[in-house]
């Protein structure tokens, strides 16, 4: 492996003197590389097992960047070399979080999700974790969750053979209850790992999932595994407030990230998969 980071950081006229594995999991191997010019970030995995992966990671970080809203990593450069795809972005050691650091979280989640498009949807397609996700241009926040979003993962569970009755009529009752407004640039996976606290204090997103979509996605998805302070989302109200009835429909938008883990994990999400589904069946 130090060859194979050796050559990646040659590549960018980078002196590599150590490497250090760092979080990973089954996607990717994320390692830290110490150089003569500084220390840097590289993630790899297998070329042909997750095709254009990190150059849709590379966009999404891009575009959360071109919102002024959280610090993001600057990305250094993607590349192929022998089997191995890679990105190589910018290190940023970890630290504490300021005394007003949620406040200024939920600042800062407002300004990303003000900024907006004509439609629902994505220039490219991307990944949430492993999976595909794709983002067809929609008119309608109802029409993006089902067809882009819910659809594309029940298809995926059938074939792994968990199969859910009545879903037209589920799809007509929650077209109902998603409100109308514009689209908002999501993280789209918004849990507690892929936000991290930076050496002085200020929060850094990673790993994201990007779309102009429905802002309450965000908001579920950090409901989710928990990790924030309630503080979060009082004051994004305050900023920002969210259209009545979005306590109501958190386990709407779960249902997306539940399906996905459905399809990544297996059975142990079928439960709160099948309660969400019947709260609108």
């Amino acid at each position: 492996m130090f060859s194979l980071l050796q050559k990646i950081a040659s590549k960018h006229n980078f002196q590599l003197i150590e490497e250090k594995p760092l979080f990973g999991g089954d996607i990717n191997q994320v390692f830290l590389l110490k150089c003569a010019e500084g220390n840097f970030v590289a993630k790899i995995n297998n070329v042909s097992k997750f095709p254009g992966m990190f150059a849709a990671e590379a966009k999404g970080l891009s575009l959360l960047k071109s919102s002024k809203s959280f610090k993001i990593p600057e990305i250094l450069g993607i590349g192929t070399i022998e089997n191995s795809s890679y990105l190589l972005m910018e290190y940023m050691p970890t630290g504490q979080p300021n005394k007003d650091f949620w406040k200024v979280f939920a600042e800062n989640l407002a300004s990303l999700h003000k900024t907006t498009n004509d439609n629902f949807g994505l220039d490219h397609d991307n990944y949430i974790g492993s999976l595909p996700q794709q983002n067809d241009w929609c008119n309608a926040a109802s029409e993006f969750y089902i067809t882009q979003r819910l659809e594309p993962q029940f298809k995926m569970a059938a074939d792994k053979g968990f199969h859910f009755k009545k879903l037209d009529v589920f799809f007509k009752n929650i077209s109902e209850e998603i409100p109308n407004e514009p689209p908002s640039l999501i993280h789209g996976d918004l849990w507690n790992g892929n936000s991290i606290i930076s050496e002085i204090g200020e929060a850094v997103l990673i790993d994201p999932a990007v779309a102009f979509a429905p802002r309450e996605m965000d908001i579920a998805m950090m409901n989710l595994f928990g990790g924030f302070s309630e503080e979060v989302f009082s004051n994004y109200n305050a900023v920002f407030p969210l259209s009545k009835g979005w306590k109501q429909r958190i386990p709407l938008w779960q249902l997306y990230y539940l399906l996905v883990h459905l399809n990544l994990f297996g059975s142990g999400y079928l439960q709160q998969v099948q309660s969400n589904i019947s709260k609108y069946s």
